[in-house]
Protein backbone atom coordinates (compact mmCIF):
# COMPACT_ATOMS: atom_id res chain seq x y z
CA UNK A 1 0.00 0.00 0.00
CA UNK A 2 1.49 3.71 -0.84
CA UNK A 3 2.36 5.76 1.76
CA UNK A 4 -0.50 7.90 2.95
CA UNK A 5 -0.23 11.42 5.73
CA UNK A 6 -2.48 11.41 8.04
CA UNK A 7 -4.26 14.21 10.18
CA UNK A 8 -6.95 14.26 12.88
CA UNK A 9 -9.53 16.85 13.03
CA UNK A 10 -12.94 17.78 13.92
CA UNK A 11 -15.37 19.37 11.61
CA UNK A 12 -18.25 20.44 13.78
CA UNK A 13 -18.43 23.28 16.29
CA UNK A 14 -19.45 26.79 17.14
CA UNK A 15 -18.71 29.85 18.57
CA UNK A 16 -20.76 33.05 19.50
CA UNK A 17 -21.91 33.79 15.90
CA UNK A 18 -24.55 31.06 17.10
CA UNK A 19 -25.19 29.25 19.57
CA UNK A 20 -21.39 28.56 21.03
CA UNK A 21 -19.16 30.20 23.75
CA UNK A 22 -16.13 30.37 23.04
CA UNK A 23 -14.47 32.46 19.59
CA UNK A 24 -12.09 31.05 17.09
CA UNK A 25 -8.77 31.46 18.32
CA UNK A 26 -9.47 30.34 21.74
CA UNK A 27 -11.21 27.21 20.11
CA UNK A 28 -7.97 26.51 17.74
CA UNK A 29 -6.11 26.50 21.27
CA UNK A 30 -8.53 24.19 22.50
CA UNK A 31 -8.03 21.76 19.48
CA UNK A 32 -4.13 22.14 19.98
CA UNK A 33 -4.05 21.05 23.27
CA UNK A 34 -5.98 18.11 22.43
CA UNK A 35 -3.57 17.05 19.48
CA UNK A 36 -5.99 18.22 16.12
CA UNK A 37 -4.72 18.98 12.63
CA UNK A 38 -7.46 20.80 11.61
CA UNK A 39 -10.60 22.14 12.46
CA UNK A 40 -13.73 23.32 10.93
CA UNK A 41 -16.08 25.73 13.07
CA UNK A 42 -19.96 25.09 11.63
CA UNK A 43 -22.04 28.20 13.20
CA UNK A 44 -25.81 28.04 12.44
CA UNK A 45 -26.74 29.77 9.15
CA UNK A 46 -23.82 31.75 9.13
CA UNK A 47 -19.90 31.37 7.06
CA UNK A 48 -17.68 33.45 9.20
CA UNK A 49 -15.43 35.14 7.20
CA UNK A 50 -11.58 36.19 8.01
CA UNK A 51 -10.86 33.46 10.43
CA UNK A 52 -9.36 30.90 8.39
CA UNK A 53 -5.74 30.07 8.49
CA UNK A 54 -2.91 28.42 10.99
CA UNK A 55 -2.77 29.08 14.60
CA UNK A 56 -0.30 28.05 16.67
CA UNK A 57 1.07 27.23 20.51
CA UNK A 58 4.17 26.69 22.30
CA UNK A 59 7.79 27.41 21.63
CA UNK A 60 10.80 25.89 19.84
CA UNK A 61 10.56 22.23 19.06
CA UNK A 62 7.46 21.66 21.22
CA UNK A 63 5.56 24.75 19.07
CA UNK A 64 2.15 23.02 17.00
CA UNK A 65 0.17 24.20 14.32
CA UNK A 66 -3.54 23.55 13.91
CA UNK A 67 -5.35 24.75 10.46
CA UNK A 68 -8.56 26.06 11.18
CA UNK A 69 -11.25 26.59 8.55
CA UNK A 70 -15.00 27.66 8.17
CA UNK A 71 -18.02 25.66 7.55
CA UNK A 72 -21.44 25.97 8.42
CA UNK A 73 -24.67 24.40 10.21
CA UNK A 74 -27.22 25.34 7.67
CA UNK A 75 -31.46 24.60 8.29
CA UNK A 76 -34.72 26.35 7.96
CA UNK A 77 -35.39 28.51 11.32
CA UNK A 78 -38.67 28.89 10.43
CA UNK A 79 -39.04 25.04 10.50
CA UNK A 80 -40.74 23.88 14.38
CA UNK A 81 -38.97 21.55 15.16
CA UNK A 82 -35.65 22.66 13.66
CA UNK A 83 -34.54 19.15 11.50
CA UNK A 84 -32.59 18.69 8.81
CA UNK A 85 -29.44 20.35 9.89
CA UNK A 86 -26.54 20.32 7.03
CA UNK A 87 -22.92 20.78 7.51
CA UNK A 88 -21.48 22.68 4.62
CA UNK A 89 -17.92 22.80 3.93
CA UNK A 90 -15.99 24.34 1.00
CA UNK A 91 -18.81 26.60 -1.24
CA UNK A 92 -16.89 29.30 0.14
CA UNK A 93 -20.32 31.64 -0.47
CA UNK A 94 -23.85 31.79 2.33
CA UNK A 95 -26.40 29.34 1.26
CA UNK A 96 -28.69 29.80 4.01
CA UNK A 97 -30.95 31.66 2.10
CA UNK A 98 -31.83 27.90 0.30
CA UNK A 99 -32.39 26.45 3.74
CA UNK A 100 -35.82 25.90 3.49
CA UNK A 101 -36.05 23.54 0.64
CA UNK A 102 -32.95 20.67 1.83
CA UNK A 103 -32.95 19.70 -1.70
CA UNK A 104 -32.52 22.83 -3.10
CA UNK A 105 -29.61 23.64 -0.35
CA UNK A 106 -28.07 20.09 -1.68
CA UNK A 107 -27.75 21.31 -5.21
CA UNK A 108 -26.80 24.75 -4.19
CA UNK A 109 -23.74 23.30 -2.44
CA UNK A 110 -23.09 20.87 -5.22
CA UNK A 111 -23.04 24.00 -7.96
CA UNK A 112 -20.43 25.72 -5.30
CA UNK A 113 -18.44 22.99 -5.61
CA UNK A 114 -18.98 22.08 -1.97
CA UNK A 115 -19.42 19.35 0.33
CA UNK A 116 -22.34 18.55 2.20
CA UNK A 117 -23.14 16.36 5.35
CA UNK A 118 -26.72 15.33 6.97
CA UNK A 119 -25.43 16.10 10.63
CA UNK A 120 -26.94 14.20 13.35
CA UNK A 121 -29.66 12.41 11.39
CA UNK A 122 -31.14 10.12 13.95
CA UNK A 123 -30.82 12.74 16.93
CA UNK A 124 -33.16 12.24 20.12
CA UNK A 125 -35.29 14.61 21.85
CA UNK A 126 -34.11 15.66 25.80
CA UNK A 127 -37.31 15.34 26.68
CA UNK A 128 -36.83 16.60 30.74
CA UNK A 129 -35.75 20.37 29.45
CA UNK A 130 -38.14 20.26 26.36
CA UNK A 131 -35.93 19.90 23.96
CA UNK A 132 -37.07 18.26 20.91
CA UNK A 133 -35.13 15.83 18.49
CA UNK A 134 -33.23 17.90 15.88
CA UNK A 135 -33.17 14.66 13.26
CA UNK A 136 -32.90 14.64 9.52
CA UNK A 137 -36.46 13.99 8.04
CA UNK A 138 -36.33 14.48 4.37
CA UNK A 139 -34.55 11.12 3.66
CA UNK A 140 -36.16 11.34 -0.34
CA UNK A 141 -33.09 13.82 -0.83
CA UNK A 142 -29.90 12.83 -3.23
CA UNK A 143 -26.74 14.13 -4.03
CA UNK A 144 -25.39 14.77 0.00
CA UNK A 145 -21.62 13.92 0.42
CA UNK A 146 -22.61 11.63 3.84
CA UNK A 147 -23.47 10.93 7.01
CA UNK A 148 -22.49 12.48 9.99
CA UNK A 149 -22.47 8.77 11.68
CA UNK A 150 -21.31 9.55 15.38
CA UNK A 151 -21.91 13.29 16.67
CA UNK A 152 -20.64 13.19 20.36
CA UNK A 153 -23.38 15.48 21.74
CA UNK A 154 -26.58 13.89 20.06
CA UNK A 155 -25.09 10.46 21.67
CA UNK A 156 -25.18 12.11 25.19
CA UNK A 157 -28.70 13.20 24.66
CA UNK A 158 -29.58 9.55 24.16
CA UNK A 159 -28.18 8.46 27.16
CA UNK A 160 -30.25 11.16 29.64
CA UNK A 161 -33.03 10.41 27.75
CA UNK A 162 -33.23 6.59 27.55
CA UNK A 163 -31.78 6.40 31.44
CA UNK A 164 -31.94 7.97 34.89
CA UNK A 165 -31.80 11.00 36.27
CA UNK A 166 -28.93 9.96 37.86
CA UNK A 167 -27.40 8.21 35.28
CA UNK A 168 -28.45 11.74 32.83
CA UNK A 169 -26.15 13.11 35.67
CA UNK A 170 -23.48 10.53 35.66
CA UNK A 171 -23.36 11.01 31.64
CA UNK A 172 -22.91 14.77 32.27
CA UNK A 173 -20.15 14.55 34.61
CA UNK A 174 -18.64 11.40 33.04
CA UNK A 175 -19.87 10.95 29.49
CA UNK A 176 -16.73 8.30 28.87
CA UNK A 177 -18.31 6.02 31.63
CA UNK A 178 -21.59 6.20 29.35
CA UNK A 179 -21.27 6.49 25.73
CA UNK A 180 -20.40 3.74 23.76
CA UNK A 181 -21.21 3.82 20.56
CA UNK A 182 -23.41 6.02 17.29
CA UNK A 183 -26.66 5.63 17.07
CA UNK A 184 -27.58 1.93 15.78
CA UNK A 185 -30.67 3.62 13.67
CA UNK A 186 -27.69 6.12 11.66
CA UNK A 187 -25.36 3.06 11.66
CA UNK A 188 -28.53 0.79 9.67
CA UNK A 189 -29.02 4.06 7.54
CA UNK A 190 -25.66 4.08 6.68
CA UNK A 191 -26.09 0.28 5.63
CA UNK A 192 -28.68 0.44 4.25
CA UNK A 193 -27.99 3.47 1.63
CA UNK A 194 -24.25 1.54 0.55
CA UNK A 195 -26.54 -1.70 -0.34
CA UNK A 196 -28.25 0.48 -2.71
CA UNK A 197 -25.31 1.20 -4.18
CA UNK A 198 -24.30 4.89 -3.46
CA UNK A 199 -21.61 6.46 -1.88
CA UNK A 200 -22.08 7.85 1.55
CA UNK A 201 -19.00 9.52 3.19
CA UNK A 202 -19.14 8.94 7.57
CA UNK A 203 -17.60 11.60 8.98
CA UNK A 204 -17.95 11.55 13.62
CA UNK A 205 -17.39 15.03 15.03
CA UNK A 206 -17.44 16.92 18.72
CA UNK A 207 -20.69 19.22 18.15
CA UNK A 208 -19.02 21.28 20.62
CA UNK A 209 -20.98 24.31 21.72
CA UNK A 210 -18.96 24.39 25.68
CA UNK A 211 -22.60 25.70 26.81
CA UNK A 212 -22.30 26.38 30.72
CA UNK A 213 -24.87 25.34 32.90
CA UNK A 214 -25.89 26.60 36.19
CA UNK A 215 -27.75 25.38 39.23
CA UNK A 216 -27.73 27.74 42.38
CA UNK A 217 -23.51 28.34 42.66
CA UNK A 218 -22.71 25.56 41.35
CA UNK A 219 -21.44 25.81 37.73
CA UNK A 220 -20.43 22.88 34.87
CA UNK A 221 -19.58 23.08 31.06
CA UNK A 222 -21.05 20.59 29.25
CA UNK A 223 -18.62 19.84 27.48
CA UNK A 224 -15.37 21.74 27.17
CA UNK A 225 -13.63 22.21 23.53
CA UNK A 226 -10.70 20.62 24.55
CA UNK A 227 -12.53 17.24 26.22
CA UNK A 228 -14.82 16.76 23.06
CA UNK A 229 -11.70 17.32 20.84
CA UNK A 230 -10.31 14.00 22.76
CA UNK A 231 -13.06 12.16 22.09
CA UNK A 232 -14.57 11.16 18.38
CA UNK A 233 -12.72 13.09 15.50
CA UNK A 234 -12.41 12.35 12.38
CA UNK A 235 -8.94 11.43 10.29
CA UNK A 236 -8.21 11.89 6.90
CA UNK A 237 -5.68 9.81 4.85
CA UNK A 238 -3.97 12.45 2.02
CA UNK A 239 -1.41 11.29 -0.61
CA UNK A 240 0.60 14.42 0.23
CA UNK A 241 1.42 16.23 3.02
CA UNK A 242 0.71 19.63 4.56
CA UNK A 243 2.87 22.22 3.74
CA UNK A 244 1.64 24.56 6.02
CA UNK A 245 0.42 26.81 3.16
CA UNK A 246 -3.54 27.01 4.94
CA UNK A 247 -5.38 26.99 1.17
CA UNK A 248 -2.88 24.23 -0.26
CA UNK A 249 -3.81 22.19 2.49
CA UNK A 250 -7.40 22.87 3.13
CA UNK A 251 -7.63 21.85 -0.63
CA UNK A 252 -6.28 18.24 0.50
CA UNK A 253 -8.89 18.58 3.62
CA UNK A 254 -11.79 18.92 1.41
CA UNK A 255 -10.27 16.51 -1.16
CA UNK A 256 -9.93 13.48 1.36
CA UNK A 257 -13.42 13.83 2.41
CA UNK A 258 -14.91 13.87 -0.70
CA UNK A 259 -13.34 10.85 -1.88
CA UNK A 260 -13.97 9.24 2.00
CA UNK A 261 -10.31 8.73 2.79
CA UNK A 262 -11.25 8.70 6.15
CA UNK A 263 -12.47 7.34 9.22
CA UNK A 264 -13.61 7.92 12.71
CA UNK A 265 -12.24 7.57 16.19
CA UNK A 266 -12.90 7.57 19.30
CA UNK A 267 -9.44 8.64 20.84
CA UNK A 268 -11.05 8.97 24.07
CA UNK A 269 -10.36 5.04 24.30
CA UNK A 270 -6.53 5.21 23.17
CA UNK A 271 -5.04 6.92 20.27
CA UNK A 272 -6.35 5.54 16.71
CA UNK A 273 -4.25 7.01 14.45
CA UNK A 274 -2.09 4.22 12.10
CA UNK A 275 -5.32 2.50 11.64
CA UNK A 276 -5.25 1.37 8.24
CA UNK A 277 -8.04 -0.37 6.03
CA UNK A 278 -6.90 -1.67 2.61
CA UNK A 279 -8.20 -3.60 -0.69
CA UNK A 280 -5.76 -5.29 -3.07
CA UNK A 281 -6.59 -7.68 -6.01
CA UNK A 282 -5.82 -8.53 -9.52
CA UNK A 283 -7.55 -5.03 -10.36
CA UNK A 284 -5.05 -3.13 -8.52
CA UNK A 285 -5.50 -1.76 -4.90
CA UNK A 286 -7.70 0.46 -2.96
CA UNK A 287 -7.81 2.42 0.64
CA UNK A 288 -11.27 3.81 2.13
CA UNK A 289 -13.00 5.32 -0.03
CA UNK A 290 -12.28 3.63 -3.14
CA UNK A 291 -13.79 1.67 -5.74
CA UNK A 292 -11.95 -1.88 -6.96
CA UNK A 293 -13.37 -4.60 -9.58
CA UNK A 294 -13.88 -7.55 -7.76
CA UNK A 295 -12.12 -10.33 -10.67
CA UNK A 296 -10.97 -13.30 -9.11
CA UNK A 297 -11.68 -11.81 -5.06
CA UNK A 298 -9.78 -9.20 -3.42
CA UNK A 299 -8.16 -9.46 -0.25
CA UNK A 300 -9.74 -6.43 2.44
CA UNK A 301 -6.74 -6.02 5.40
CA UNK A 302 -7.81 -3.74 8.75
CA UNK A 303 -4.68 -3.03 10.82
CA UNK A 304 -6.13 -1.73 14.07
CA UNK A 305 -2.88 -1.35 15.97
CA UNK A 306 -3.66 -2.65 19.18
CA UNK A 307 -5.59 -5.55 20.01
CA UNK A 308 -9.41 -5.39 19.61
CA UNK A 309 -12.32 -6.72 17.91
CA UNK A 310 -12.21 -6.41 13.96
CA UNK A 311 -15.29 -6.85 12.08
CA UNK A 312 -15.52 -6.30 8.37
CA UNK A 313 -19.18 -5.52 7.37
CA UNK A 314 -21.19 -5.78 4.65
CA UNK A 315 -24.26 -3.85 3.75
CA UNK A 316 -25.17 -4.36 7.78
CA UNK A 317 -23.94 -7.95 8.02
CA UNK A 318 -20.49 -8.69 9.69
CA UNK A 319 -18.76 -11.19 7.23
CA UNK A 320 -15.57 -11.75 9.23
CA UNK A 321 -14.32 -10.92 12.69
CA UNK A 322 -11.42 -11.36 14.67
CA UNK A 323 -11.24 -10.61 18.63
CA UNK A 324 -7.98 -9.85 20.71
CA UNK A 325 -6.10 -9.21 17.85
CA UNK A 326 -4.25 -6.41 15.90
CA UNK A 327 -5.30 -7.35 12.54
CA UNK A 328 -7.90 -9.06 10.21
CA UNK A 329 -7.39 -10.42 6.45
CA UNK A 330 -10.53 -11.36 4.32
CA UNK A 331 -11.28 -12.46 0.75
CA UNK A 332 -13.86 -10.64 -0.54
CA UNK A 333 -16.04 -12.50 -3.97
CA UNK A 334 -18.74 -10.41 -3.86
CA UNK A 335 -19.57 -7.01 -4.82
CA UNK A 336 -20.48 -4.19 -1.91
CA UNK A 337 -19.63 -1.93 0.13
CA UNK A 338 -17.31 -2.89 2.83
CA UNK A 339 -16.67 -1.03 6.01
CA UNK A 340 -14.88 -1.71 9.23
CA UNK A 341 -15.63 -1.26 12.74
CA UNK A 342 -13.05 -1.82 15.68
CA UNK A 343 -14.36 -2.68 18.97
CA UNK A 344 -12.19 -2.59 21.93
CA UNK A 345 -13.38 -2.96 26.08
CA UNK A 346 -13.00 0.74 28.18
CA UNK A 347 -14.33 0.84 31.98
CA UNK A 348 -15.28 -2.82 31.58
CA UNK A 349 -17.74 -2.22 28.56
CA UNK A 350 -17.32 -2.92 24.79
CA UNK A 351 -17.25 0.18 23.27
CA UNK A 352 -17.12 1.54 19.26
CA UNK A 353 -13.26 2.65 19.11
CA UNK A 354 -12.71 2.86 15.00
CA UNK A 355 -15.85 3.09 11.94
CA UNK A 356 -13.99 2.85 8.44
CA UNK A 357 -15.32 4.36 5.60
CA UNK A 358 -16.01 1.92 2.91
CA UNK A 359 -13.78 0.34 0.01
CA UNK A 360 -16.21 -0.15 -2.78
CA UNK A 361 -16.03 -3.59 -4.60
CA UNK A 362 -17.58 -3.80 -7.71
CA UNK A 363 -18.92 -6.78 -9.63
CA UNK A 364 -22.02 -7.01 -12.39
CA UNK A 365 -24.09 -6.99 -9.38
CA UNK A 366 -22.94 -4.10 -7.71
CA UNK A 367 -21.73 -0.43 -8.86
CA UNK A 368 -20.96 2.10 -6.83
CA UNK A 369 -22.57 5.47 -7.84
CA UNK A 370 -22.18 9.39 -5.98
CA UNK A 371 -25.45 9.70 -4.33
Amino acid sequence: MSLFYEYSGNLHMHTPYSDGEAYHAEIAQAALSAGLDFIIVTDHNVLVQGVEGYYSSGEGTERRHLLLLSGEEIHDRTRQPQVNHLLVYGAERELAACAADPQTLINAVNAADGLCFLAHPHDTPLERVQEPAIAWEDWQVRGFSGLEIWNYMSSLKQVINEGSLLQGIRAIFRPEDVISAPNPLTLAKWDELLSMGRRVVGIGNSDAHGTVFQLGFLKHTVFPYDFLFSCVNTHILSAQPFKGEWQHDKALIYKALRHGHAYIGYDLLGSTRQFRFSANGQYGSAIMGDSLKVGGGVTLQALAGERSHIKIIRHGKVVAEAENRENLTYTAQQGGAYRVEVWRTFKGKPRAWILSNPIYLEDTTYQAEGI
